[in-house]
């Protein structure tokens, strides 16, 4: 009998949820997602000290002699996401999903002018942008950012989504793709309730699912990824999402778990839903994420937990620059 993840990859895309490439190796996902947790804990990883290693020796000889650690660190923390995505790519047969720092998540312009930088990394490694995906925050002023980078034909992924307010805007500026964070509208419904969730109760299922549904009811291009999963039974009430984004240790659970897989989400099922549609412009969007408080709450977090990895990385990349410096000689 197949496997969960045999039968999942019948009608999901499956996409690795790591920045380890051993684990891509593995399981054989279609696509790959990194963020900056993620690709800190890889960077610390000796198995990829040679990538680290090779993107700070670039930085240096960027920077010039006179460059301190720090300067050259800064250097090669804008680069070290892409050096990754280069090597996921060799492995992976579709896409990488590479991340602006979310420290400009409030920043359209800034946000832009950084996927432009990444888009340009990739070009000159001979990799076209039809292979990334730039991920943002899912801020009003991310969304708009990725409705400009869209029309000059750069793909975006929308992550850091938790509410339906989110997920309406981000269709409506035509983004290719959303993350909606299943396992993190878990955790911040149990701790408010203090209630566990399980199978199709659980908030992160009916949320991803809202979204789907609503999505494929109205025709939207843009697809739906879920992602950020605390267990296999949240993966498995969500089969039939158009992609879904998944660790190595639930990827291992479901390739050792045979039985039959169920497709939960339909899009030929949603077309047929009574579903209302909600007009959606920059009010309404603050209005409604003011209203959601797990939306509120889950989005401010994640922002502020992956600005906290990034400057984990930067220290990390200046602490591995003083282990790799050559020896001063008399």
């Amino acid at each position: 009998m197949a496997t969960l993840l045999e039968q999942l990859k019948q009608f999901t895309t499956v996409v690795a949820d790591t920045g380890d490439m051993q684990s891509m190796e593995k399981f054989k996902p279609t696509d790959a997602t990194t963020n900056p947790s993620l690709i800190t804990a890889a960077a610390g990883m000796p198995a990829y000290s040679h990538i680290v290693d090779d993107v700070l020796k670039n930085a240096k000889a960027k920077a010039g002699a006179s460059a301190d650690d720090k300067t050259i660190a800064a250097e090669a923390f804008k680069t070290l996401a892409v050096a990754f995505g280069r090597k996921i790519l060799e492995i992976v047969p579709g896409r990488v999903s590479t991340e602006v720092d979310a420290r400009l998540s409030y920043d359209s312009e800034k946000t832009i002018a950084e996927a432009h930088s990444i888009i340009k990394q990739y070009e000159e490694a001979g990799i076209g942008k039809e292979r990334i995906l730039i991920k943002i925050a899912s801020t009003w002023e991310g969304i708009k950012a990725a409705e400009v980078l869209e029309k000059e034909g750069i793909h975006c992924n929308l992550t850091l989504l938790f509410g339906m307010h989110q997920a309406v805007a981000c269709a409506e500026a035509k983004v290719t793709l959303i993350s909606p964070f299943v396992g993190r509208i878990l955790d911040w419904y149990k701790k408010d309730t203090g209630k566990d969730y399980t199978g199709a109760e659980d908030p992160g299922v009916i949320s991803v699912t809202k979204i789907y549904n609503y999505y494929k009811k109205f025709g939207y291009k843009t697809q739906v990824m879920g992602a950020s999963f605390r267990n296999i039974g949240e993966i498995i009430e969500l089969a039939g999402s158009d992609l879904l984004t998944i660790a190595p240790k639930l990827l291992a659970e479901l390739d050792e778990k045979e039985g039959t897989l169920e497709k939960k989400l339909d899009a030929a099922k949603s077309a047929s839903m009574e579903i209302e549609k909600i007009p959606m412009d920059k009010a309404t969007f603050e209005k409604l994420h003011a209203e959601d408080r797990m939306a509120h709450d889950k989005l401010k977090e994640g922002i502020e937990g992956f600005s906290k990895a990034l400057e984990e990385l930067e220290a990390l990349l200046e602490k591995r620059l003083k282990e790799i410096a050559e020896p001063v000689t008399a």
